[in-house]
């Protein structure tokens, strides 16, 4: 694959990822315009990230079966399409229903990324790859809030919230002319067909955990939240027995148990999870913070984290050059980059509020960056590392679930954590006792990365 071809597909990777958390900043203009109410803005949201993390898998799967390039195509027009009805969406449960599709056609995208590295590139291309990727995915998550707030500050024509959306639309049609000439067409030697039992049993797992989780607190905790939960570990064991009867039958199933019998694999995605719930819920927190705490506007709050995408990037490069030379320890420094990140912005909370300048939050929001950028993308690259070419889809597809999961728990569970705090504690209060909690999950992982392999291939 071509530089540019890479380049291509990195920007159709970072489409979706900055969607996930374009719309924080926009939350409150939308429910404004739309008179929307918390339980419909936290859908907005949910309706998204249960969509895409739930259809990954399959995603992976069909790139597999049909055609990387052809379902990457395919994807690119079916999310500009979705973006053009969420931002032309009259009133709040269409944009619900456009958001959900959204997510779906994010989950078609996004898998044939990574498949697509993993078969045309090898060695030094490949790990320099998989470190962009990681970089595109950890800054596209930070870049989402900072040109949320620009949009929505900017008001475009009198687009307000809806340039959040629009904006996508230009871009995939941009990427989608540019996909056609550069990207080649690759799938797996030995496709098979769709594993329909497993499919649904992991939506119905997925959907059962996630939605209860993110829809719920808002809602009051109805009935319909605790049966969820309560389906919830049933599906997750129908799931693996199915699976695992799919695999000694010698049929395909949807994910391999013998995926999770590579070593590289297991302990970066059991890494992963924390990683990815510190990450989400750390997002989600400082986006509502920054704006009914300090009264920064969407411009200002996204504004702030800028250091920490500039940050996030540059170790992301630095990456593939300090693995060579230090192997797992990458993870093991930048966990505690990380670490000491969260600690100088808890201070900067505690003892600067409620006059905390965006200036003010830089110094603490760089280190951030620094420690996340030296992680996720050496992360990624390990998880990766020992999959073969032929189930580079299904593999990708499961990472990216496990990553995409992680995030909408954070949100779910630091974002529980804060909202319920702040009645008792107020926001500054409540802020710092989230990145305390955030600061024990980045010890945990700490602690998973002496689980990594030594040397990163």
């Amino acid at each position: 694959m071509t530089p540019l071809g890479l380049l291509t597909v990195l920007l159709g990777a970072a489409l979706p990822m900055i969607d996930f958390f374009i719309v924080n900043v926009a939350l409150p203009t939308i429910d404004r315009d739309l008179h929307a109410g918390p339980a419909v803005l936290e859908m907005v949201v949910a309706g998204y990230g249960v969509a895409y993390a739930t259809l990954l898998v399959l995603g992976g799967r069909l790139g597999d079966m049909a055609g990387r390039r052809r379902l990457f195509l395919w994807g690119l027009a079916a999310f500009g399409l979705t973006s053009l009805a969420c931002g032309l969406a009259p009133d709040a449960w269409t944009l619900v229903a456009a958001r959900v599709a959204q997510g779906a056609t994010a989950a078609l995208l996004l898998p044939q990324v990574l498949a697509t590295i993993q078969a045309t590139t090898t060695g030094a291309r490949r790990a320099k790859a998989v470190s962009l990727y990681g970089g595109t995915a950890g800054v596209s998550s930070a870049v989402g809030q900072v040109l949320g707030g620009l949009l929505v500050s900017a008001d475009l024509a009198g687009s307000g919230w809806r340039a959040v959306f629009l904006v996508n639309v230009p871009i995939a049609a941009a990427a989608w002319l540019l996909a056609v000439r550069t990207v080649p067409e690759t799938r797996s030697p030995r496709p098979t067909r769709v594993d329909g039992p497993g499919t649904a049993l992991l939506a119905a797992t997925l959907i059962a955990l996630l939605l209860p989780l993110t829809e719920g607190r808002t809602a009051g905790w109805p009935l319909w939240s605790w049966l969820l939960l309560a389906v919830f570990p049933f599906a997750a064991a129908a799931f693996v027995v199915v699976e695992r009867r799919a695999e000694r039958a010698g049929r395909t199933p949807l994910i391999p148990p013998s995926l999770f019998r590579i070593p590289s694999m297991n302990s970066g995605l059991s890494m992963m999870v924390p990683f990815s719930v510190g990450f989400g819920g750390f997002m989600f927190v400082v986006a509502v913070a920054l704006q009914t705490g300090l009264r920064y506007g969407a411009f200002a709050a996204g504004l702030s984290l800028a250091p920490l995408c500039v940050t996030f990037f540059l170790a992301s490069l630095a990456g593939p050059r300090l693995v060579r030379r230090f192997g797992r320890r990458v993870v093991l420094t930048g966990s505690l980059i990380q670490a000491t990140g969260l600690i100088a912005l808890a201070l900067t909370m505690r003892a600067g509020w409620p006059d905390v300048s965006v200036a003010g939050l830089a110094p603490s929001m760089a280190v951030l960056g620094i420690g996340q950028g030296m992680v996720l993308p050496v992360l990624m690259r390990i998880v990766l590392s020992e999959l073969p070419v032929a189930q580079a889809g299904v593999g990708g597809g499961v990472m990216v679930t496990t990553q995409q999961s992680g995030l909408a728990l954070g949100v779910a569970t630091l974002g529980t954590l804060f909202l319920s705090l702040l009645p008792s504690l107020g926001i500054r209060d409540a802020l710092v006792a989230a990145l305390l909690a955030q600061l024990a999950i980045v010890l945990v992982t700490t602690a998973l990365a002496l689980r990594l392999p030594r040397a990163v291939r």
